[in-house]
């Protein structure tokens, strides 16, 4: 069975639609610096192979089809280094609500939002919210592929599992494993500047901060991609697959989430007397 969308006919979209928990996954990327060694389409490479590669391990018959990638995102945080490009917040936000508003009525049951980008995790957790407000039919799922499976964090020690956030062991090692032609020769680890956070405050984490690439790092690395490798990195994508691959079927072989229009209308005021 054919998994994108894009090389469906219109009528056979219309059919996929109609079954029951049809899914759609949109890969996102993003288009930005990823220090000296990476390529800028670092992420969006992740969202697609790795998607490509979970979608080739489920069942055929499951309702699941994705859309083309969407390579450029929100990535003001690396602005300041050559070929990052980004996009206004307020413009992915109307365009994930305008195309799930779509979906929506066409009849596809779930949105699936399966990004690669730290920096916009929230972002499309905004944009899902109010696409779901718009369109209470469609469930709307905003994804992070690297937090999703389990045992993926395991493979990277500390301080690299805590600090290596951008550029670091993890991300060359997978672009490694998955496009080696595209990654130059290793930065050295340039540090990071200024003091750490106080104890118990992180850049990222349960009490983060908005940190710009500029500010931390002249490379544009933060964490220290030494002694990454393609080894490495077909561990990372092999949990990675195989942990998306068992949560995608779990959720096709449910019913969940059940939605319900009535219960997010705003009651009647003449009920309430």
């Amino acid at each position: 069975m054919a998994r994108c969308l894009s090389e469906l006919s219109s009528p056979a979209v219309a059919a996929a639609a109609a079954r029951a928990g049809s899914t759609v996954v949109w890969p996102w990327g993003a288009h930005e610096q990823h220090g000296p060694h990476l390529p800028l389409g670092t992420d969006a490479l992740f969202a697609d192979r790795l998607l490509d590669r979970v979608l080739a391990q489920l069942p055929a018959d499951l309702p699941l089809w994705r859309l083309p990638l969407q390579s450029l995102g929100f990535s003001p945080e690396h602005q300041g280094f050559a070929g990052t490009l980004s996009l206004p917040a307020e413009l992915l936000i109307a365009q994930v609500v305008a195309l799930g508003n779509q979906l929506a009525a066409l009849g596809f049951k779930r949105l699936v939002l399966f990004n690669a980008h730290g920096g916009q995790i929230a972002l499309l957790q905004v944009a899902a919210r109010q696409l779901r407000a718009q369109s209470p039919q469609l469930a709307v799922m905003p994804c992070f592929v690297w937090s999703g499976p389990e045992g993926v964090a395991d493979l990277i020690a500390e301080p690299e599992r805590s600090n290596g956030l951008h550029a670091g062991l993890a991300e060359t090692s997978l672009m490694l494993h998955l496009a080696p032609a595209l990654v130059g020769e290793l930065p050295p680890a340039d540090g990071q500047r200024g003091a750490p956070p106080p104890q118990g405050w992180s850049l990222e984490g349960a009490v983060p901060t908005a940190w710009l690439a500029a500010e931390l790092s002249d490379s544009g690395v933060i964490g220290d991609p030494a002694g990454a490798s393609a080894e490495l990195g077909e561990q990372l994508a092999e949990r990675l697959v195989l942990g998306w691959r068992d949560l995608f079927q779990r959720l096709l072989e449910s019913n969940w989430p059940q939605s319900s229009v009535r219960s997010l209308q705003s009651p009647d005021p003449r009920t309430q007397l």
